[in-house]
This record gives C-alpha cells, sequence and structure tokens, in this order.
C-alpha cells in the first residue's frame, strides 16, 4: 500500500477517487482549496492550499510515492491567465516538487477536449494530434498540461498515465447535467444543429476505478506515458439522451432548434459583448459550447481496456442514472 497525493480530493471527481483509495488501503492525503471535514473523517490528511502555494503543496507531498492530480480549473468561461495559472503554471510546479520530494508516480487527469478542433470525432483513438483553433483557454491550458505530465514521464523522471474522462456525470456533478437542466427548466434551452450528434459520457464512478486502475497499471511498462481516453463505451445521441433525462424529471422535452452557425455566431457576440462589459458571469452562448453541442465526439476505449483493464460496465449507465435522478428530486446532489 502507498500514501498518494489527491490533488482536489475534495471536488467532486476527486471525492470518488479518494474512496477508491481508501477502499483499496491506501493512505490519502488531499491538496484542496477549503477544508473538508467529511474526508478528515475517512482518515484522510488533508491540507489546504492551490497548486501556486509551495509549502501546501510541499507538506502534502511530504512521504508520499504517488500522485493522483484531478486539480484544475475547469469551465467554458473566464480569464485566460487564471486557467493557464492553475492548469499549466499549477502542474508545472506539482512536477517540480515531486522531483524534489522523491514522489515518481502520476495519473493526471486531463480531458478528452485536448484534441478538439471543431469537427466531428467519431470513435477516433489515442492516435489523434492535440486540437488547434482553441475557442476556450480550458481545452488549450489542459492540452499543454497534459504535453508537460507526459514529456516527465518519457525523459525518465517518473512514470505517468493521463487520463481522458469524457463528461463525468453523477451524484455530485456541479458543472455537466445541473446547467442543463436549469436551462432547460427556465426555457432557455435549445437544440443545436441537427439533434442527431453522437457524444461520449462517463459515470463518475467509472473514471474513479479508472485512477486506481492507472496506478496500478504505472508498473506496466507498454501503459505508461501515454493518453487514454475513458468513457461508458456506449455513446448516445446527445439531445436524446438530454430528453430521456428531463423526462426523468418531469419536465418538458426539449423541441426547439438553432442551426449551428447561428448558435456559433451568437456565441462570438456573447464573447465580445461580455469581454467589452467586463462581465464575470458565463454567457448565455460560446463558440466553444456551440461546438460541443452540435458536433459528435466519441472515442474508442479500447487501449483502456487493453492496458488498464477497464471495464466500464461495472457502473451501468442505466443504473447510475436512476441514483442521479433520485438524488436530483431529492435535492442531494448540485442544482446549479
Amino acid at each position: 500500500m502507498m500514501k498518494i497525493l489527491v490533488t482536489g480530493g475534495g471536488g467532486f471527481l476527486g471525492r470518488y477517487i479518494v474512496r477508491e483509495l481508501i477502499g483499496a488501503g491506501h493512505r490519502v492525503v488531499s491538496l484542496q482549496r477549503s477544508a473538508h471535514p467529511d474526508l478528515e473523517e475517512l482518515g484522510v490528511t488533508v491540507v489546504c492550499g492551490s497548486l501556486l502555494d509551495t509549502d501546501a503543496v510541499r507538506t502534502a507531498l511530504s512521504g508520499c510515492q504517488a500522485v493522483i492530480h484531478t486539480a484544475a480549473k475547469a469551465g467554458v468561461w473566464g480569464s485566460r491567465s487564471d486557467f493557464f495559472a492553475t492548469n499549466v503554471d499549477g502542474t508545472r510546479e506539482l512536477l517540480h516538487l515531486m522531483n524534489e520530494e522523491g514522489a515518481d508516480k502520476l495519473v493526471y487527469c486531463s480531458s478528452p477536449s485536448v484534441v478538439f478542433n471543431g469537427g466531428s470525432f467519431n470513435g477516433a483513438d489515442e492516435s489523434l494530434p492535440y486540437g488547434c483553433n482553441w475557442h476556450c483557454p480550458y481545452p488549450e491550458s489542459k492540452a499543454l498540461a497534459e504535453q508537460m505530465v507526459l514529456a516527465w514521464g518519457r525523459e525518465g523522471r517518473g512514470r505517468v498515465i493521463a487520463l481522458r474522462p469524457h463528461l463525468m456525470w453523477g451524484i455530485g456533478d456541479p458543472h455537466v447535467l445541473p446547467p442543463v437542466i436549469r436551462r432547460s427548466e427556465a426555457g432557455r434551452l435549445r437544440i443545436v444543429g441537427d439533434g442527431k450528434n453522437r457524444i461520449d459520457m462517463t459515470r463518475v464512478e467509472n473514471s474513479a476505478r479508472a485512477h486506481l486502475l492507472a496506478l496500478q497499471a504505472l508498473e506496466k511498462p507498454s501503459a505508461v506515458n501515454r493518453p487514454y481516453f475513458l468513457s461508458q463505451g456506449q455513446p448516445v445521441v446527445l439531445w436524446e439522451w438530454l430528453n430521456d433525462i428531463l423526462k426523468g424529471l418531469g419536465m418538458p422535452q426539449l423541441q426547439k432548434r438553432i442551426s449551428h452557425s447561428a448558435a456559433f455566431r451568437i456565441g462570438g457576440i456573447c464573447e465580445f459583448a461580455w469581454r467589452l462589459l467586463g462581465k464575470e458571469s458565463i454567457p448565455p452562448m460560446t463558440r466553444f459550447v456551440a461546438q460541443q453541442m452540435a458536433k459528435s465526439h466519441w472515442f474508442s476505449i479500447e487501449a483502456a481496456r487493453r492496458e488498464l483493464d477497464y471495464r466500464p460496465e461495472a457502473f451501468p449507465s442505466s443504473e447510475g442514472m436512476e441514483r442521479y435522478l433520485a438524488a436530483w428530486k431529492e435535492g442531494k446532489t448540485p442544482h446549479g
């Protein structure tokens, strides 16, 4: 058993990973911005601080053999400097301190958006190049950070695996489903494009289990220093999936439509206006969101099945969605 640092252990995915590690008998340290007594009750050592707080990171790393790095600034809108400070500079500082403290095993939580280029992806694998023509600083910063950690491994300074879970959802999800449900409830959501685009999604329990499997796979030379796509392995038609969720909550189905080109133009106008006015709120549409909602993006997970023994069947989508809808109705998951 190892002593393992989880950055962002108090976050959505981080909490599930911490519980997986505790269940496997590991000692866990969590670096996070605020205190979480519930984690301490599990026996987790909580260190409060950001990735750019050198003293906090060094304290959290003390005695750790491995790191699972999930802490990041996520979202579709915000200051480019803020995204890069956390996702790029923070990751660089973490790698530097890992070398100083003798921790040489790293599982990095990346994102499929690192390959997005405005087009569709239908069953593509990890041979895809990194994206270009970024319309959002989040995927750009994650792409740079992923390349950084993989270079760290390939240069012999440690062993690393980068995971790319697609559209994580589950009880506790603050980012994916709550905004969609709330916008639909307010009558502000439209089907973007032809409504036939297929996407991957990942139940958070499967993503957390994959991080533990990746930690174990760091001992396999064939598995290390490379990225892996993660999903449920069953692409869905995005708008049919969302309508099924709304139906399960007793809400009206989505019917109104807007073309991808119109949504993309509106997104550009909103971005310009929000920057001009210095607004900090999220615009009602952005170019990145327009592309995400209109294009197909699903990927092969055969590499993860083969090298990590990843089995998304362990946590099925149907059972997870039943639990999620029940938790939403009972107010036991974030409502956005």
